[in-house]
């Protein structure tokens, strides 16, 4: 059995390629999620996006809002840049006291607070409200400057420890997140700086501070932050702290760990005023060769929403992933195999379906020393295949198809932490894939534009023997509308 590269002729962003589940905007370019918010029954994206074509530029807030997270009715633009700065990243809050006065106690305001990037390539902190569900806003102006470039990505939380607002910033070249505190969003006072720490290999973008769980219930800090170049594949990444933070300042007590071992998720945020659980979402791409996926009318899309939590493992906490419970009620139930076994050098198909659309949980146990995988052909071509080594305790992505970018075509390893039964959920959506490994500890997202027509997902053994459960696989009921 071979797995050689085959060069394709379609192109990125076919009508085949435009995603059911991940939102994408009708035209142009879109990149960062920005202002995520849920306020009264709707959850709220707002994202990067050039609102006049499909390269990066002119850069503008875009606004979609959804009931689910998953189908998503697109908005007029939000925030568009003006005379004097681009619309850069930033977030959204509910001020629900009304402590920045600029609604009422019974209307308080939706604020959004963001870096203005200016024609001198200054960036200073801005801030917006909307007093109608974000439909539409007024441009406050400029809460916090200091006169510098590489200064952005507000993300801003209420601490009631210390009864305060606090921003997380980032001074992208010096590997460094600030931490302002407020009472009132509008007047800002610095309060600690964290870094240079973790990898460093390019600049650092659009940082969070969440509080999060463990599985024994126990609260820990987590810092995360992007960077450019510098990821672990190349290009674009994201990583993360797990540490303190006393109101004051953050302090790591664990080493910087990568949140996806795959090309494609960036600028992870979180959505802001959810009660029970954290959810966030990226943007489904990489910096390396994000600007030539222009072939068609609208350029990018986001990753699915996915719930996080912490867990403790052998190698300390893990921040783990899993796709929002909201999917569980969106595809049909599939007729599929429910058990196969195979041993060293066996094939079988596990999956025949019309398109790249399939939701699919499926567990292994393997012998000792066994290497075996998932491959995807579409069209009957190689699309990409996921290998797992346990002797080497390694996952291995290789992307695979069409050779269109310097960087899209490889292999993405990661280390395997899961002994004996080993369980995948694997999510197809045209041109996106998520696969979270051993319950979500171990994520790949990658985009790929695969060649249109049926689809096959097949098991294969190189060595020792398999055997593989199918605990459920989902698709549309029809094939859909392109």
């Amino acid at each position: 059995m071979t797995h050689d590269p085959v060069t394709l002729t379609v192109q990125p962003y076919a009508p085949h390629h435009r995603p059911l589940l991940h939102f994408a905007p009708a035209k142009n370019w879109i990149n960062d999620p920005n202002g995520l918010i849920f306020l009264n029954g709707e959850y709220h994206l707002f994202f990067q996006h050039n609102p006049h074509g499909t390269d990066w530029g002119h850069m503008s807030w875009g606004h979609a809002v959804s009931k689910d997270l998953l189908h998503w009715e697109e908005l007029p633009v939000a925030l568009e840049e003006d005379d004097q700065a681009m619309i850069f990243s930033g977030c959204c809050v509910l001020d629900a006291e009304n402590t920045s006065g600029l609604g009422t106690p019974l209307h308080p305001p939706l604020i959004a607070l963001y870096t203005g990037h200016h024609r001198n390539e200054i960036q200073s902190q801005q801030l917006a409200y909307s007093l109608d569900q974000g439909r539409t806003w007024t441009k406050y102006g400029i809460v916090l400057t200091e006169n510098i470039p590489d200064f952005r990505d507000p993300k801003v939380f209420w601490h009631p420890e210390t009864q305060q607002w606090v921003m997380a910033l980032v001074l992208a070249s010096e590997h460094q997140v600030v931490l302002y505190g407020s009472a009132d969003l509008l007047s800002w006072h610095k309060l600690s700086t964290f870094g240079p720490a973790g990898h460093t290999g390019g600049i650092w973008e659009v940082p969070e501070l969440l509080r999060l769980s463990d599985d024994s219930g126990q609260e820990h800090w987590v810092l995360k932050v992007d960077l450019n170049p510098g990821g672990p594949h190349g290009g674009s990444g994201c990583q993360y702290f797990v540490g303190h933070f006393d109101g004051q300042a953050f302090a790591a007590t664990q080493e910087a760990k990568w949140l996806d071992h795959g090309k494609d998720f960036y600028a992870a945020i979180t959505f802001a005023n959810t009660a029970d659980r954290t959810v966030w979402l990226a943007w489904m791409n990489n910096w390396q060769y994000a600007r030539d996926h222009i072939h068609s009318t609208y350029s990018g899309h986001m990753s699915l929403p996915r719930e996080i939590h912490l867990e403790q493992t052998e190698s300390g906490l893990v921040l783990v992933q899993r796709p929002v419970r909201e999917l569980d009620g969106v595809w049909s139930q599939l007729q599929t195999l429910q058990q196969v076994q195979l041993n060293a050098l066996d094939q079988v198909e596990l999956l025949h379906l019309p398109a790249a659309a399939l939701d699919a949980q499926l567990s292994f146990s393997a012998t000792p020393h066994s290497v075996y995988g998932l491959s995807l052909h579409c069209d009957g071509q190689l699309e990409w295949t996921l290998e797992f080594q346990p002797d080497q305790e390694t996952t291995v992505l290789t992307r695979r198809g069409q050779v269109w970018q310097e960087g899209f075509q490889g292999k993405h390893a990661a280390p395997l932490a899961a002994k004996g039964l080993l369980d995948v959920r694997l999510i197809l959506d045209h041109s996106a894939l998520e696969v979270f490994v051993d319950s979500g500890k171990q994520v790949f997202t990658e985009a790929f534009f695969p060649a249109e027509g049926l689809v096959s997902l097949f098991l294969y053994v190189k060595s020792g023997s398999v055997k593989c459960q199918i605990e459920g696989a989902r698709g549309p009921a029809v094939k859909p509308e392109t």
